[in-house]
């Protein structure tokens, strides 16, 4: 089949024939239709995980993917041949990932059915991005009345960040450039603030002077978040998902630090789907490229900023 891989960390990103895999007991063949592009996929493809896993080679990039069950193999009764699927296809320990034609996935792992009304390349786009924000809100604790700083908003993350943080009653402000602020206001953020037009520190606190509940921060490297964390009020909290927070640090300051992993699982995916479903979430894809051009699109995601939107592999 055809693949998007890297024969080994660091090379870069190329399209190749791999073997299609054969799905083993209790596992489903998803025959992919679209992979979300995130910014995890390119850290792997660097070697992320090398101290952590043992990953196969050529490895497969992509971790989201959307398509259709194509085979079961056996012992499988929660899906069923020709049922749309999507979720958190990878498997780097088998060098498979959703920048292919097919992906292997437990039944059990982080896979559901597409919600109604999605389309294939929309619910690529969907699940580490609505998942890691799920996890994020709950991590920080956000709650009515509380006001809440999200760095990085206007990414795929940041965007769910923004909604459901929205969504629990808490006034959000969130970074955005001018060109996108009236866009992440509509997701339920009541105030923006612009990165690129002065001291972030200054703008949010001539806002508010009284400081912040908690910040969620997706984009900021270990100096911007103790300076960020200047914003916060004692008993507050800092989460991110840089891993440039220091707990301790923060603790000193009665403030509680998280650096989040987040871990996708099947019932988180549930919950997202419900909220799709509902409409309390909403996704929105910027761009789609053909498999042969992913290359391309890891590249311009890791030379960043975030762009305005998701960006999707059609396979």
């Amino acid at each position: 089949m055809r693949a998007i891989a890297v024969p080994e960390y660091g090379a870069t990103p190329e399209m190749t024939r791999v073997p299609r895999p054969e799905p083993g007991p209790g596992e489903l063949l998803v025959k992919l239709i679209a992979a979300g592009v995130n910014t995890l996929d390119w850290r792997i493809a660097e070697g992320a995980l090398k101290d952590s896993v043992d990953a196969a080679f050529p490895l497969v990039l992509g971790r989201d993917g959307a398509g259709v069950v194509e085979d079961v193999g056996p012992g499988v009764t929660r899906l069923r041949h020709g049922e749309q699927v999507y979720g958190c296809l990878s498997a780097v320990a088998r060098g498979l990932g959703t920048y292919a034609e097919y992906a292997v996935v437990d039944q059990h792992g982080p896979v559901g059915r597409i919600p109604d009304g999605l389309v294939y390349t929309d619910a690529a786009a969907v699940p580490t991005a609505c998942m890691t924000a799920l996890e994020l809100v709950e991590a920080a604790e956000v709650a009515a009345g509380q006001v809440v700083l999200v760095v990085g908003a206007t990414g795929g993350v940041g965007r769910a960040v923004v909604q459901l943080a929205a969504a629990s009653g808490a006034r959000v402000i969130a970074t955005a450039r001018r060109a996108l602020a009236e866009e992440i206001r509509g997701l339920g953020a009541a105030a923006t603030v612009d990165p690129s037009a002065g001291v972030l520190n200054d703008q949010v606190f001539a806002a508010h002077p009284g400081g912040l509940d908690a910040i969620i921060d997706l984009a900021s490297d270990a100096a911007r978040t103790e300076a960020l964390a200047q914003l916060l009020r004692p008993g507050g909290t800092y989460a991110c998902t840089t891993w440039a927070v220091n707990p301790d640090a923060m603790a000193a300051r009665r403030i509680r630090g998280i650096n989040l992993d987040g871990t996708p699982t099947g019932a988180l995916l549930e919950r997202v789907s419900a909220l799709l479903d509902s409409g309390g979430l909403r996704v929105a894809v910027e761009r789609e490229v053909p498999l042969d051009a992913a290359p391309g699109a890891l590249a311009d995601d890791r030379a960043g900023p975030a762009r305005p939107g998701a960006t999707v592999i059609r396979i």
